[in-house]
């Protein structure tokens, strides 16, 4: 049976993949991601940097430290993280062949799975769907437009009626709809990797409860998240640019601000912990079945040494074990070993690195209004939990 590559490029497909190969802003053998992140970086945040210039707003613009954290550092993230990303990924799955891990009866509902992902990891439906949710976005946003809250470089007063600037009018059709469409693309792609992992636990595993990895041999896979580092870094920026006006507008305690790095935190690991979670229960049931089939050789085992020590079993003497020797092989460190396997891949040395990238976009915010000692200690504390 010809074993399939499970080869899933999670950067590659769909029609914006498309569309910039079509420029030659890409293609199939390199993602050009520092060429392409300086231009959607210059699409989103240069362009309107000039224009805010045509009605003398450079000083609004550069002080927005929303227009940064979107237009510039979002969406660079965004862009450079597809490197990252589907190199990471492509490690992991080569693992499962290279191994093997996957059992030989389970490779055609594996390339089947694979085969999934990848038409769903194309699909042209979501991408419309993801047009629409950013126009849909760019809408509520002109519909609640309030001057008082939107920066100087973005909205004129036209009489007693608010009007965009040339740069207003740029971040709302061109900058903003590119942050969004690059931040639900990136979601989207995530959620089928997690699709496939977690039909990958359902399959036949080939798994050792002795491996030194202490995870069965699937310790490879706990580390993944951080392939998404630079896209994570790039989501918390969003995310915490929009707070930030609402935090300049109250005061912001230690405890609101603990509050919310805290709950982002657990968005984030719960993001990761999806797909990993699905491995949990094959290796509890590898934990289970090896500690009893081990438990009973190494039952044999002992008795069979208590009688070559002593003559006979001291509980529940069977003349029929008399003639039987000691067996060959004492089972003892394989069966601690075992009761160490941890069926829990999230650890948090794996999950430390994307931990602090989720972190230090708020970190940053919460410098502007609280104490950086503080700070620095609420950080400290949660990346210790």
């Amino acid at each position: 049976m010809r074993v399939p590559s499970l080869e899933f490029l999670a950067s590659h497909g769909g029609p914006f993949f498309e569309f910039q190969r079509r420029l030659k802003l890409l293609s199939d053998g390199s993602l050009n991601v520092g060429k392409r992140a300086l231009l959607f970086v210059g699409l989103a945040w240069g362009v309107p940097l000039i224009l805010s210039g045509l009605s003398r707003g450079y000083g609004s613009f550069l002080s927005d430290p929303g227009a940064w954290a979107k237009f510039l550092v979002a969406v660079g993230a965004f862009v450079l993280a597809e490197q990252q990303v589907e190199r990471g990924l492509r490690i992991k799955l080569q693992q499962f062949v290279r191994a093997p891990l996957i059992d030989p009866d389970s490779w055609p509902a594996a390339a089947t799975a694979l085969s999934r992902a990848v038409r769903q990891r194309d699909s042209r439906v979501v991408e419309i769907g993801c047009l629409a949710v950013c126009l849909l976005v760019s809408i509520v946003t002109f519909a609640s437009l309030d001057p008082s809250q939107v920066s100087q470089w973005a909205v004129k007063g036209v009489g007693e009626q608010p009007g965009l600037t040339l740069a207003g009018w740029w971040s709302l059709l061109v900058s903003t709809p590119l942050v969004v469409f690059l931040l639900l693309r990136g979601l989207w792609r995530h959620l089928v990797w997690a699709r496939l992992l977690r039909t990958i636990a359902g399959l036949k595993l080939r798994l050792v409860s002795t491996h030194p990895d202490g995870k069965g041999g699937l310790s490879f896979l706990a580390d993944y998240p951080n392939a998404y580092m630079l896209f994570v870094f790039g989501v918390s920026s969003v995310m915490a640019a929009v707070l930030t006006k609402h935090l300049f507008l109250e005061t912001l305690t230690v405890a609101a601000f603990s509050s919310i790095l805290a709950g982002w935190l657990i968005v984030v690991i719960g993001l990761f912990a999806y797909p990993l979670a699905a491995f949990s229960k094959p290796l509890a049931t590898l934990k289970e079945q090896t500690l009893l089939a081990l438990g009973a050789q190494a039952t044999s085992f002992q008795r069979a040494a208590e009688r070559k020590a002593i003559g006979s079993n001291i509980m529940a003497t069977n003349g029929n074990e008399e003639t039987e020797s000691v067996g060959t092989v004492d089972v003892s460190k394989q069966f601690e070993i075992t009761r160490k396997l941890s069926s829990v891949l999230v650890s948090r040395s794996a999950a430390l690195p994307v931990a602090a990238a989720a972190l230090l976009p708020f970190a940053v915010v919460g410098v502007t209004k609280l104490p950086y000692k503080e700070v620095f200690s609420v950080l400290k504390k949660l990346l210790l939990l």
